[in-house]
């Protein structure tokens, strides 16, 4: 297996309300990255999304939950894909651009899992670490980290270098309102302005925090006594609610 059995990153990917928190971060840094142009290139993003991020979140749990041999696949493919739309573009995608997605992605399981459980323990976000720092040497990317405390270090570092407020950050929350819904879309910025470092939160317009955190403390007594399912439910876009809702039985 690429991830071991007993993981804490497959306990933290394994529950669909975890993974919509990742997703909810990921799509507020993504908004601010210098490098959302890339993910313009190819029209996809603004034309979907979801759809654009969901595919980020998948190729994450399928390498997560896959045996080695189809991991490795997987990651393979990510790169694949990548260097396709930089010959496309003529072009090479930033070395810290990969980084950054590389980062976000540690970064907000950690800061999922933590906002829905409980406190991990430092030994666990080395783990957390570990498992997507192999998945970037898979990638052969460069400038990785040596290890988890000099990933902090670079994480700080390129929230304050590598993010903007742009016309593709007013054109993607437009894009996120119009396929979320008034209802959703309200929740994402709460949930957004729970997750995301001070750094991305001052260039996004997600208002400020107000009730989030009593919904989430009835959420999560509702989801000790496992009877969340209706209130998760009723909250899922239509179009993904299949998706996520298998999530679950994952791990």
């Amino acid at each position: 297996m690429f991830v071991d059995n007993d993981s804490i990153v497959r306990k933290i990917w394994g529950r669909s309300d975890t993974v919509l928190f990742i997703f909810a971060g990921a799509a507020a840094e993504f908004a601010v990255n210098k490098a959302v142009d890339w993910l313009y290139f190819t029209g996809r993003l603004p034309a979907d999304p979801l759809g654009r991020l969901f595919s980020t979140v998948n190729y994450s749990r399928q390498i997560i939950f896959s045996k080695r041999a189809d991991a490795l696949k997987a990651i393979d493919q990510i790169t694949a894909i990548h260097k396709g739309v930089e010959k496309n573009r003529g072009a090479n995608i930033p070395d810290w651009a990969y980084l950054d997605v590389l980062f976000l992605l540690i970064d907000y399981s950690i800061r999922s899992f933590e906002a829905l459980e409980r406190k991990l323990s430092y030994t666990e976000k080395i783990e957390v670490f570990s498992v997507f720092q192999r998945v970037g040497e898979r990638m052969k990317l460069n400038g990785l980290p040596a290890d988890y405390e000099d990933y902090l270090i670079m994480r700080g570092r390129n929230l304050q270098q590598n993010l903007v407020s742009s016309r593709f950050t007013t054109d993607l929350y437009i894009q996120y309102k119009k396929h979320l819904g008034n209802i959703r879309f309200i929740i994402l910025k709460q949930v957004q302005l729970l997750l995301t470092p001070a750094d991305v939160k001052k260039l996004l317009p997600l208002g400020r925090l107000c009730w989030i955190y009593p919904v989430l403390a009835v959420y999560k007594m509702l989801r000790a006594l496992k009877a969340e399912s209706f209130f998760k439910n009723a909250l899922l876009p239509n179009t993904y609610k299949l998706q996520i809702q298998s999530m679950d039985n994952e791990g």
